[in-house]
């Protein structure tokens, strides 16, 4: 399994990604599930993947050299010399479909669903910053103010920290502590996610990142995060009341006087015989 997480904001864009995949509880392997296609001054993009890994590393040798034409006497398009992140999606998908037309069947034969979900995002020149996730027919959506960011692999655990805080406006380094919030969550919940971590923050207009770092569990920021947040939690859980269910010392009782709509209860006789 795996989980991966992009964040886009008014400021740039925060990728995160864990590094495990297993084929059962002793097949457990370390695999990269981020590439960065980075050609400064011009453009700059992230790609996240999840699912099949035969499949996603298929996908990612392909959109190498894949490429789109719309006529047969346009130019062909590829990531490199796409003039918009839509088009480079686009290539993407076709990559994705590329890799369906070759293997799908025999998987298919072996049992075997095709199953990849990809995030793409990035800036090309000449046009502000878009995030995508692209899905395994090849299609695809954005990330749009309302909805500024994806997720992709084992997202339950995660995505409550990122509803509460993430907004257009978060400030990037703040986003990139929720996202690693987000992924500790995760960490502690679901043993198919694992270190090492990759994060990778955008800054808007830059076309190149230098804060590029994997995360180890000897990370001295990471080990203090998954520290504080597990005490914090429980600090802030502790400051809640216990239910009081009859008023007590309370102003907010858990229930009421007044008459209210009850589950329904069944009460055991004790005269009727068992059978």
């Amino acid at each position: 399994m795996t989980y991966c997480v992009a964040i886009k904001l008014n400021a740039g864009l925060v990728f995160l990604s864990d590094s495990r995949t297993n084929a059962g509880l002793d097949q457990i392997s370390t695999f990269r599930k981020m590439i960065v296609y980075e050609k400064p001054q011009d453009r700059f993009m992230v790609l996240l993947s999840a699912g099949n890994l035969s499949i996603s590393q298929s996908v990612r040798e392909i959109l190498q050299v894949e490429q789109l034409k719309d006529t047969p006497e346009s130019e062909p398009v590829t990531i490199w010399n796409a003039k918009s992140m839509f088009d480079a999606a686009r290539v993407l998908g076709s990559a994705i479909r590329r890799v369906h037309e070759r293997d799908a069947e025999s998987l298919r034969m072996a049992g075997v669903e095709f199953n990849v979900s990809m995030v793409l995002g990035g800036q090309i020149k000449g046009e502000a910053m878009r995030l995508f996730q692209v899905y395994s027919a090849g299609n695809f959506i954005e990330a749009t103010p309302e909805t500024p960011y994806f997720q992709v692999g084992e997202s339950k655990y995660g995505k409550p920290v990122l509803d509460r805080v993430i907004t257009p406006t978060t400030p990037l380094d703040e986003a990139a502590k929720c996202a690693l919030v987000s992924m500790d969550s995760t960490l502690k919940s679901n043993l198919s996610v694992g270190l090492p971590l990759d994060l990778v923050v955008y800054e808007a207009d830059t076309f190149q990142t230098d804060k590029v770092v994997c995360i180890d569990e000897n990370n001295p920021y990471f080990k203090m995060l998954h520290n504080s947040w597990g005490q914090r939690l429980r600090e802030v859980f502790d400051s809640i009341e216990d239910p009081m269910w009859n008023g007590g010392q309370t102003e907010i009782p858990l229930r009421f006087a007044t008459a209210r709509n009850l589950p329904l209860k069944k009460i055991s006789n004790p005269n009727e015989k068992l059978i």
